[in-house]
């Protein structure tokens, strides 16, 4: 054990160490975020792969072997190419209901296996592709797995964290995408020079790895105390609560989760529920927030930095290594936040980013703008270092806000009853926006030019504004005293919190 401390709630503490059994479960947990990271690095690299490229995209592998052809912008415009990365993300977004179902019925514990299992068949299919349809087939196992994953993860960490460090536990996940990104971004760059036509089933063959390790650490870590109790095994949630802590006496947080369980399980429609009034300010937020996420533009310059590299003028082999070194401050990026968000809260890293964002994608689009020509090339030494330091600190910024915050703010601030189900909104809205992203990126690029980035930079300012004047802080506040101290004490958002909600009926007032 590494310590101890107290978890303040109301006027209770609930005493807590940081246990060698905390440590394991959250390690094994976050490891899914290693295969949701590790997938969207290997894809733009692939994706700029030659032989990859020749056999499944043989008119985009034309159009960037023949100079001339097409413009700088518009050389990887293609739709079956987009779909091969986008295609993911849609099965991710249908996958994530029936994980709802699981998460609530099965447990955190059994989601998170099915979805190292069903990662783990996408990663076989692309591995031995030998048509596009196996190819997607590949992808829609692989999305369903994302989908399982990012349903049962990010709640999974929030219920077995002590309250004081819940954002820092909560984060690993957003550090283990990094990761995953950041190995995706070197395996690429190794498999990329190889010369056997090889390369590209080595990258997507070895994604495998990571969805082993969840499905093997899934067979070995507990369910969480809130998630047994919900399904009526209280002795076995309180034991796993008391292990978790480190210490006897759990009955004031066991006693608490057990009223939130009771309050869950007289909810006879969870989704319904979602929209009763004073679920509506986490709803709201949760929406908002995965909408904002995707529209910084960084899943963008993640699933394409190597291709956005090479239409910026850079070699094959230096935009394979400047996505590496984009990967590596995406990594570091996300360890700030894991050391201060906890500390400065979540509304600080936010605000801050915002503007960091904000100004780093107007300089990418100013330098655009008068260098990248249709069908320039050889833009030089200077220019290269300068789009790659402003696109790092456009990394860096929302690696330690948006990235990380996107998920944990959600995971936070719903009531038991209506958790489940809003985590489900919560990665549905994501999975769509990341689709739609993933789908029209390469085209806006072809038809926007450096526009796109103008286009992104004026999300950033909106969604900037909107964490300025609606965004709560909900840092060192227990999940289930959200309602309590959070959203009742907001200067806009109490007035959904009035306690005149249900009618006689159980119907909600307008």
């Amino acid at each position: 054990m590494a310590g101890g401390f107290g978890v303040a709630t109301g006027g209770t503490e609930f005493k807590a160490k940081f246990t060698l059994l905390l440590l394991i479960s959250c390690m094994i947990s976050a490891s899914g975020g290693l295969m949701f990271g590790y997938d969207v690095g290997i894809s733009g690299g692939v994706t700029s792969m030659p032989d990859f490229l020749k056999k499944f995209f043989p008119t985009v592998y034309k159009n960037q072997q023949v100079s001339g052809l097409t413009g700088n912008y518009c050389k990887y415009d293609n739709q079956g190419l987009q779909l091969f990365t986008s295609s993911l993300y849609l099965a991710a977004l249908i996958a994530t209901f029936l994980a709802s179902y699981t998460t609530k019925t099965w447990g955190r514990k059994m989601t998170m296996l099915m979805a190292g299992i069903l990662f783990l068949a996408g990663t076989i299919f692309n591995a031995a592709a030998l048509n596009l349809a196996m190819l997607i087939v590949g992808r829609l196992l692989l999305g369903c797995g994302v989908g399982f994953a990012n349903q049962a993860i990010p709640l999974f960490l929030s219920e077995i964290a002590p309250t004081r460090i819940r954002g820092a536990l909560n984060i690993l996940f957003q550090l283990n995408i990094t990761i995953g990104i950041l190995v995706a971004n070197f395996v690429n760059y190794g498999t990329s020079r190889l010369t056997n036509g090889y390369g590209w089933r080595i990258s997507l063959g070895l994604a495998g790895i990571p969805a082993l390790l969840l499905t093997v650490g899934s067979l070995i870590v507990a369910d969480t105390p809130n998630s047994l109790i919900a399904r009526g095994k209280l002795e076995e949630g309180k034991e796993i609560l008391r292990r978790i802590r480190g210490v006897d006496n759990v009955d004031p947080e066991y006693l608490e989760i057990v009223e939130a369980s009771h309050a869950a399980a007289e909810v006879k429609n969870p989704f319904q529920n979602l929209l009763k009034r004073r679920n509506r300010p986490s709803l709201v937020i949760a929406i908002v927030m995965q909408i904002f996420q995707q529209f910084t533009g960084i899943n963008a310059i993640m699933f394409y930095a190597p291709v956005l590299f090479q239409t910026l003028g850079f070699k094959s082999d230096a935009s394979l290594y400047s996505s590496v070194i984009t990967g590596g401050v995406n990594v570091l990026s996300t360890l700030v936040s894991l050391a201060l968000v906890d500390k400065v809260g979540r509304r600080i890293l936010l605000i801050e980013a915002g503007v960091q964002m904000f100004l780093s994608q107007m300089g990418v689009a100013t330098l655009m703008g008068l260098k990248v020509k249709d069908h320039s090339n050889n833009l030089g030494l200077v220019f290269g270092i300068l789009v790659l330091s402003l696109v790092c600190s456009f990394v860096a910024s929302f690696a330690w806000s948006w990235g990380p915050l996107g998920w944990l703010i959600p995971s936070e601030t719903f009531a038991a009853e209506a958790r489940s189900a809003g985590q489900s909104v919560v990665v549905c809205t994501n999975m769509l926006f990341t689709f739609i992203i993933a789908q029209a990126f390469l085209s806006m690029l072809c038809h926007m030019k450096f526009g796109i980035f103008l286009f992104f930079s004026a999300w950033v300012l909106v969604m900037t504004l909107f964490t300025i004047f609606l965004l709560p802080e909900t840092k060192n506040i227990p999940i289930d005293e959200m309602n309590e101290r959070v959203w009742k004490k907001h200067w806009y958002w109490k007035r959904y919190m009035d306690d005149l909600e249900d009618g006689p009926k159980g119907e909600d007032q307008v």
